[in-house]
């Protein structure tokens, strides 16, 4: 599974560094989409990078008006992520990219081998949810 993870960040890392994005501002604006009104260390324990990595990625988001923030609801200093527009499109170009690599990742696999994958990816990814009963 790490060779597999290791190329597939590989092949997006380069996808997505011909139009300007790295992985984890694919990974920040994705969030965003599913989870509007994020703050920095939210999103930086998301994308498991020190709050002063997310800084720097939040601070190009913002330069490139593909965020905006503002105040928390609740008041105090934490400012609150939102996509623009200009964001979202950027985004959806980002998502066929990924899309691209998906199908060229599975373009041998059938429809059976398709089916035992993600039953068994998905079994794995349960085990180790954050609730899962643990015994290390």
């Amino acid at each position: 599974m790490y060779r597999l993870e290791r190329r597939i960040r590989a092949r997006l890392d380069e996808a997505l560094f011909r139009h300007g994005v790295t992985t984890p501002t694919y990974m920040v604006l994705s969030e965003l989409r599913m989870r509007d009104g994020l703050s920095s260390a939210e999103l930086a324990r998301i994308a498991f990078v020190t709050p002063q990595a997310m800084h720097l990625v939040i601070r190009d988001l913002e330069r490139r008006e593909l965020i905006r923030r503002d105040p928390h609801p609740d008041g105090g200093r934490v400012l609150c992520a939102h996509l623009t527009r200009k964001g979202l499109s950027l985004l959806k170009h980002c998502d066929r990219l990924l899309d691209a690599i998906e199908t060229a990742m599975l373009a041998e696999v059938d429809d059976a081998m398709g089916k035992t994958l993600v039953e068994g990816l998905t079994t794995c990814a349960r085990a180790l949810r954050p609730d899962a009963d643990m015994h290390l």
